[in-house]
């Protein structure tokens, strides 16, 4: 059930995303996208994606990574950046986590680039520094 309104900003919906994230309720976080929402990871790794495309592959992706061991902690924030087109926002941040199944911790920074229209995400675009991601066949 999408929860959120046409007149949410980008901002508010970046703030549902992560709290959605973090604890984990990957249905609602597909539910942020549009129908024709996307996905995409230029720099993907680990068997990651390069892009996904519709809601329901969101749907479908973000269900299969939550059953990973991993557990993040938090989306910290290092910095918004509002462009020149109302719709676009770039954020720096780190992934904060760990691998719930060794303990591992982990600290992955990315720069994201979003694009988010009457309240739906309609671009995520992750360029992840994918040399901090966990290895997860450790855990396997």
């Amino acid at each position: 059930m999408n929860q959120q309104s046409s007149a949410d900003g980008p901002l508010e919906v970046l703030e549902r995303r992560k709290r959605l994230v973090v604890a984990r309720d990957m249905e609602a976080f597909a539910d942020l996208f549009a129908a024709e929402g996307v996905i995409e990871m230029p720099f993907a790794a680990n068997g990651l994606p390069e892009r996904l495309e519709g809601r329901e592959a969101i749907r479908e992706f973000s269900a299969a990574y939550d059953r990973l061991p991993l557990e993040i902690t938090d989306l910290r924030t290092v910095q918004v950046h509002q462009t020149l087109d109302p719709e676009v926002v770039i954020v720096e941040l780190v992934t904060v986590g760990r691998v719930t199944a060794t303990g591992q911790r982990f600290e992955v920074p990315c720069i994201q680039v979003f694009r988010i229209r009457n309240g739906q995400i309609m671009l995520f675009r992750d360029y992840v520094g994918a040399h901090a991601m966990p290895d997860l066949t450790a855990a396997a």
